[in-house]
């Protein structure tokens, strides 16, 4: 109880501290926010009419007092208003959430899992032909921009062959098609998978060569237990905590990666809002979604290092040792 009332009081210090991170950067950045709430209107608006929006809106008070009032409505559940759509921040994060929670979770699936899977065949041919000629194509693949490879996937699967949609989450009028929603899905993945794959899967081989020179493989061999099963059965679960970690750790990096993406395809998610939350300064939409990707972080990072404590006991034997010496 008290490890989780310390997690707990340190996701709570760094919410806070993030919020008036954002805060306070936002509202010092070039731009009106009049002009995402009333668009082209503004300009036929007199001075006296914008300043009492502003008042209205409570952008003439200092920075301290907005905030404070801000951080009293998200604690009493509101959001605010989004100043771009006219709408509560939670109505319009609830319309695309899901699509952003599909487009990550099925990338960010494929990736480690295909990057095991591509480990585990380098580790075992170690040096062949095979495993040179996958290193080079990796290498290759990690450095091509996603957004380039896009617009190379979208020229010819969508313009050259059209075979598949250049954007979008759905077509219109088929939001519960699930053919539809996988035919959209397609190229997203794609970019998301081939930009992060190799980098991991660099990481598991590595990690698995490692193993492979310890002294209980070459016990296991002497037994006369097949590379295959050593490789699956021990190397492969000796260095999933370490992965844990890592996995943990590449969230923020795919998760930034599928913000990218949803702009390049046009994506309806997290992303673009956040983007258009930026660029209107959407105060309110901006707040929220920092936040919400900031906890999920944070809960990620938590959550991994308990399960590498479970799977591996040593580790929480060398922290009590450390605490116990200190």
């Amino acid at each position: 109880m008290r490890k989780i009332c310390k997690k707990l009081m340190q996701l709570f210090i760094i919410l806070v501290l993030l919020s008036v991170a954002i805060f306070v950067i936002a509202r010092l950045c070039p731009g009106d926010p009049l002009k995402a709430y009333y668009g082209d209107g503004i300009e036929r608006m007199s001075t006296m009419q914008q300043e009492a929006a502003r008042e209205r809106l409570g952008l003439n008070d200092s920075i301290l007092t907005q905030y404070l009032r801000w951080a009293e409505n998200f604690l009493d559940g509101d959001l605010g208003l989004s100043y771009k759509y006219k709408q509560p921040v939670q109505a319009v994060i609830g319309n695309v959430w899901t699509n952003t929670l599909i487009l990550g979770g099925v990338s960010y699936g494929l990736t480690f899992g295909f990057a095991i899977l591509l480990g585990m065949f380098c580790a075992r041919r170690e040096g062949s032909l095979s495993d040179r000629l996958i290193c080079k194509i990796g290498v290759i693949s990690a450095n091509v921009p996603s957004f380039f490879l896009a617009l190379v996937l979208i020229l010819l699967f969508a313009v050259t062959l059209k075979i598949l949609p250049a954007g979008g989450a759905y077509s219109l009028g088929n939001r519960e098609n699930l053919t539809d929603r996988f035919l959209h899905l397609i190229l997203p993945v794609t970019v998301m998978v081939l930009e992060h794959l190799w980098y991991y899967a660099y990481m598991v081989r590595n990690k698995l060569l490692a193993e492979t020179r310890k002294d209980y493989v070459l016990l296991c061999k002497a037994e006369g237990i097949d590379a295959k099963t050593i490789m699956r059965k021990h190397c492969l679960r000796n260095i999933m905590p370490s992965m844990f970690v890592i996995m943990a750790i590449s969230l923020p990096h795919i998760l930034g990666g599928t913000y990218v993406v949803e702009m390049i395809f046009g994506y309806p998610g997290l992303g673009m809002l956040g983007f258009e939350a930026a660029m209107y300064q959407d105060y309110n939409m901006l707040m929220a979604l920092t936040l919400l990707t900031g906890a999920i972080v944070v809960v990620f990072n938590i959550l991994a290092q308990i399960l590498s404590e479970w799977l591996d006991p040593r580790m929480e034997y060398e922290k009590t040792f450390r605490e116990v010496r200190a």
